[in-house]
Parts: C-alpha cells; structure tokens; sequence
C-alpha cells in the first residue's frame, strides 16, 4: 500500500525535477547570451578539451553501465551510472564556465562536412534538452528503489542520453581537432 508521505514525497520530487528541468537550460540559453564574456583567464581555453574528454568518458561510463547491468553486476552498474551523473554535472560547470568567459567557436568546416556539423548540432542540443528530466527521473526511481519504473523510463533516457554524449564528442571534433577556427 502507498502512504501518503510516500506520494507527498513522490510529488515534491517529481516539482524538483521538472523545476530543474526547465530552470537549467532556460538560465545557460541566458548566460550565454550575454555578448559581453567574463573574463575568468586563459585557463578557460582548455575547457573544451576537457568537455570533449567528460563526453567520451561518460559515453564509455554509460556503455559500461548497460554491459553491468546486463550481466546482473547491480553494483558496478550502480557505480557506473552515479559515475555518468556526476561527470554530467561537472560537463555542465565546464560548459557554462567556458561560454560565459569566451566568445562561442565557429565551425570553419563547408560543404558536407559543415551539414553534417550542423545536423549532428541541431540534434545534439535537442536531445539535450530532452534527456535531463529524463536521466532526473530515472535517478529518482532507482534511488527510491522503483525499479521496474526505473526500467520503464531507462528505455528512453538511455539511448538519449548515449546519443547526447557520442554526439557531444563528434561536435568537439569537428569543431576544435577537425576544422579548427584560426
């Protein structure tokens, strides 16, 4: 039987994460559009190698999660997921840091290879905003133990989420390894 704390808790999460959900993107669309860039040193130059190398290692974290899981290792599939979370909040601080501090980079890539960018852009920032709720809620259930509705939402939320972070790395190469701007 449900309590009702239980179902009070239930809806005060479910608020958090829609909050979440909405708030976050609305207040990076914000930051960066701000024309004027802090100037936070020339540190933050680096920061999109770092973003690239927490895409490709939380793509590889994830990939890992589902081969955990898979074969029945909770404890490592676990690890394995908390990992990818946490490494998507330190994506995200990176992220803002270095587009409040510096102006956004150009693709100086054409023909093919620039509708490709574009395409793998477009979809890659969609999707984005797609898989945070979803990765939230999936969090939520496993945390609280629901885990057939864990498994239920995982349906969505990882194949998002995967496609978020293997098209986070091919827009870093494109844009600073590949057709680096001068």
């Amino acid at each position: 039987m449900v309590t009702k704390e239980a179902i009070n808790s239930e809806n005060k999460s479910t608020f958090l994460i829609n909050i979440i959900s909405i708030v976050f993107p609305l207040a990076i669309a914000v930051l960066l559009a701000f024309p004027n860039k802090l100037d936070l040193g020339s540190w933050t130059k680096i920061l999109p190698h770092i973003i690239g190398s927490i895409n490709t290692l939380t793509a590889l974290t994830l990939i890992a999660g589902l081969i955990f899981i898979k074969l029945d290792n909770q404890k490592m599939h676990r690890f394995a997921m908390i990992s990818a979370f946490l490494m998507g909040s330190v994506f995200l601080f990176c992220y803002v840091t270095y587009h409040i501090s510096n102006p956004a980079n150009k693709f100086s890539g054409g023909g093919f290879a620039r509708g490709f960018y574009l395409i793998v852009l477009l979809t890659h920032v969609l999707f984005s905003l797609i898989v945070l709720p979803l990765v939230l809620r999936a969090m939520y259930f496993a945390l609280t133990r629901q885990f057939s509705r864990h498994k239920r939402i995982v349906r969505f939320a990882y194949p998002i989420w995967l496609y978020v972070s293997i098209t986070g790395v091919i827009v870093y190469l494109m844009l600073y390894q590949l057709f680096p701007s001068g």
